[in-house]
């Protein structure tokens, strides 16, 4: 989303510089058609923004591109409707230039600012699913904090100046890694946010017994945890060996070869170099580490801050 501002921003700042350079070279306001192409065009600018930010605040299922366009289409019928209409007087016409011009350069300033804000500070986000219930629930919605695990450099997965490391027990947010899309989401290239708290750190020997967590030959005290199934799936031999169990989990093919049974006998894993284990606290119902592999650090989006809303369940997340 932060990069979609940026380039709506840039756009918009670009647009701008055109037409302040149009109106100087020539009196676009005497020539009514022009004046609507110039309206309709920035009106579409518009919708495309108002789109993106309506996308962002209330996660709708369709792709962002969806609404960007139909954001685009309701801008430019608009802006036909009242370019036409105001480019009939010409004491309007001078008036509306200006207005567009000084309404581009306020637009463009503040989504610039704001995707600086999104990609480098804070980022709201909405619960998609219920794997972290009862701690978050499906539609919550969170403020994240994108600086503390470091800032990273725009376009590339490289962070710099790490505030704070990730913590046992500390709910992250991270871009989904490909052994946990579907062949057809890998094909479109999609890419969507998913939520778990982090279990294992690097070097940590995880496994889980009856659905009971054990790190580095000690149980794992979780009172955030939630079962929704009371039955234990029994433990499926899947390899010859450690080392081939350990090979199959870290290039995400556990989930082909195991599928249930890894949800509450699973390991023993260690988790590698730069990785991180993660988990759901809805144990039976989420779609994590013990299916798709280790969370590397390149994914990581940063730390779940401020629950704040629904208003009746704002809190610090913990």
């Amino acid at each position: 989303m932060e990069t979609t501002l940026c380039w709506v921003g840039i756009g918009l700042w670009v647009y701008g510089w055109v037409l302040r350079r149009f109106i100087r070279l020539s009196r676009i306001e005497e020539h009514p058609r022009w004046l609507t192409i110039e309206h309709t065009l920035f009106f579409i600018g518009v919708g495309v923004l108002l789109g993106s930010l309506l996308h962002s605040l209330f996660n709708p299922q369709q792709p962002l591109e969806t609404v960007m366009v139909g954001g685009g289409v309701a801008g430019g019928l608009l802006g036909i409707w009242q370019g036409w209409r105001r480019s009939r007087r010409p004491e309007d016409r001078h008036r509306t230039l200006l207005a567009d011009v000084e309404w581009i350069d306020t637009s463009s300033s503040a989504v610039l600012l704001a995707a600086f804000i999104m990609y480098f500070v804070v980022q709201a986000f909405q619960i998609p699913s219920g794997s972290m219930r009862e701690t978050l629930r499906e539609g919550d919605h969170l403020f994240v904090n994108k600086f503390i695990y470091g800032i990273r450099i725009p376009w590339t997965y490289k962070r710099v100046w790490q505030f704070r490391p990730i913590e046992r027990g500390q709910v992250i947010v991270f871009l989904c890694p490909p052994p946990a899309l579907s062949p057809l989401e890998r094909a479109r290239h999609l890419k969507k946010d998913f939520i778990k708290r982090a279990i294992g750190l690097p070097g940590d020997r995880i496994e889980i017994r009856m659905k009971q967590v054990w790190i580095n030959g000690q149980p794992l005290r979780e009172p955030y945890v939630h079962f929704r199934d009371p039955r234990a799936a029994p433990r499926e031999p899947l390899s010859d060996s450690p080392e081939a169990y350990q090979r199959i989990w870290e290039e995400g093919r556990l989930v082909e070869r195991a599928g249930l049974s890894v949800r509450d006998n699973f390991g023993p894993v260690t988790v590698p170099p730069g990785c991180y284990f993660v988990m759901g606290d809805n144990r039976d119902g989420s779609f994590d580490s013990r299916f798709w592999g280790p969370l590397s650090e390149r994914y990581l989006k940063g730390k779940a801050w401020v629950l704040y809303w629904p208003l009746t369940r704002v809190k610090i997340i913990r």
